[in-house]
């Protein structure tokens, strides 16, 4: 997303989408009340729904009021931005990233950092480098020191932004192709894991919402290859900015053929020209009918607020209040499908490991409180049988079915066991569930961001379940087996 104008960019391909989807069949969520908020109603179904914010206007209170009131989930518009955190090379600055990472904690709002490595918005420094190993250094160093400083903050990040060149299957002569090559988006995704494993690491870009477009075949490709390989990346950031129209016809299928890839996919900046109802209910609605559609965040709150506020593309008019759009999206809200992988609450599971074929254990069968998980040879026993409760968010605590205890790690280091205690809903018994695809699933621990995990690989009976730094590999994941 552009500080100040992208004019016309999206017009080209975007003012002649066709005009709605058809509305998807949902399942009625499992409130029992509709949600008088977006931020409430999206998460009955572990969703967010936010608002990308300034940091000049938290000052203003009726803009707060609103902010803290409907959404869940904060995007800063530019403070997270190349020229805002690193003006002068090594020099950084984080004054007002921090203003609105401090008012998300405050009020309990989720973050997406925006944006790592974009060719805009880039201060003369780096733009004027000339040398390869320099430009490849600083972005390295940019990368670490940005999200070193966020760590444990930011829920998701949009590593790249933006590198595919319009109506094309190819990335733009950036500064970073030109100097790099294509391979500069996998070592920044590298570089993000290394740093902050427990993020989620995003590609975004716009125009990429139409299946038939060559530039979301490009990112489509990129993607299933970097799955393929085994590079690190978690979610794509749809943009979603939209004409009059509303969304391309095939907006659903892009939405599901990506889900597919086994990464979540994000509407991150979401605007319609004029708001019309109908056209803000079918994106909503076509995230909603696909699990792994995380989150929605529209680019701005009131319309005045919004880079194209001639076209009043936002859900609440310029004195604050509600527009029609609005209540259609909340509706949409109101009902979906809940994503988590295929992870449906209420139903037994077994987990079984897909190194070993060994299924997760409480040792012993114990009751008692601290007994610790292990793997052992797939039976019968309901100590090998768990169930998840819904913490929100895409958050579960996995309750063993003969205790009715919850797999609890005994710290927050890497290594630490994972034992049975309690059910107190407390953070650190809170799992999110990484999809594979196929059934199979990793759970990453929500206070130390480290992953369920088979110690050293090991396929022997009676081998400790611990927490470890995430790689994804087969001794951290665990096929969901219905019981």
């Amino acid at each position: 997303m552009t500080r100040h104008t992208r004019s016309t960019r999206w017009r080209k391909a975007l003012l002649t989408s066709a005009l709605a989807l058809t509305t998807a069949a949902t399942l009625a969520p499992t409130a029992s009340a509709a949600e008088t908020t977006l931020g409430a109603a999206a998460a009955q179904t572990g969703r967010y729904f936010g608002a990308a914010v300034a940091a000049g206007r938290l000052g203003d209170s009726q803009y707060t009021t609103i902010l803290n009131r409907e959404f869940s989930s904060i995007t800063p518009e530019n403070e997270m931005k190349w020229d805002a955190t690193e003006p002068a090379r090594g020099s950084f600055n984080y004054g007002p990233a921090d203003r609105i990472v401090s008012h998300a904690r405050a009020n309990g709002k989720r973050m997406r950092g925006h944006t790592l490595v974009w060719h805009s918005q880039l201060p003369a420094w780096v733009t004027n480098i000339q040398d390869a190993n320099t430009l490849r250094s600083v972005m390295n160093n940019h990368i670490t020191n940005v999200m070193t400083h966020f760590k444990g903050q930011i829920e998701a990040w949009d590593v790249v932004n933006e590198a595919f060149a319009d109506g094309t299957t190819q990335l733009r002569n950036s500064i970073f192709r030109q100097r790099l090559g294509d391979g500069f988006i996998e070592e920044a995704f590298r570089t993000a894991r290394a740093v902050d494993p427990a993020a989620k690491l995003c590609y975004n870009d716009y125009n990429v919402e139409d299946w038939n477009a060559a530039k979301t075949q490009g990112m489509y490709n990129m993607v299933r290859d970097f799955k393929a390989r085994g590079v690190p990346i978690d979610c794509v950031g749809l943009q979603s900015h939209f004409g009059s129209g509303g969304a391309p016809s095939a907006f659903r299928t892009t939405i599901t053929n990506f889900a597919a890839l086994g990464v979540d996919v994000q509407l991150t900046e979401l605007d319609i020209a004029g708001a019309g109802s109908t056209q803000y209910s079918n994106v909503v609605q076509a995230c909603m009918a696909v699990a792994r559609c995380t989150g929605i965040t529209t680019w701005g709150i009131r319309d005045s607020d919004s880079w194209r506020a001639s076209e009043n593309p936002l859900l609440f008019d310029r004195s604050g209040n509600k527009k029609p759009a609005y209540d259609s999206v909340l509706a949409a809200l109101n009902g979906g499908t809940t994503p988590g992988g295929g992870v449906q609450v209420g139903v037994n599971y077994r987990l079984v490991a897909s190194h070993s074929g060994k299924a997760a254990d409480i040792s012993g069968a114990s009751t008692a409180a601290g007994a610790q998980l292990i793997q052992w040879t797939v039976g019968s026993g309901l100590n090998q049988q768990f169930d998840f409760l819904s913490s929100g968010d895409n958050y579960y605590r996995v309750r063993a079915r003969h205790s009715g205890l919850v797999l609890t790690p005994s710290g927050t280091a890497t290594g630490a066991d994972i034992t049975q205690q309690p059910d107190s809903g407390s953070t650190s018994q809170q799992w999110r569930v990484v999809d594979h695809g196929g059934g199979a699933i990793s759970l990453v621990n929500r206070v130390s961001g480290l992953a369920l995990d088979v110690w050293s690989a090991s396929t022997a009976d009676g081998a400790r379940i611990s927490q470890w730094t995430y790689t994804g590999n087969s001794n951290q994941r665990f096929q969901l087996t219905r019981v």
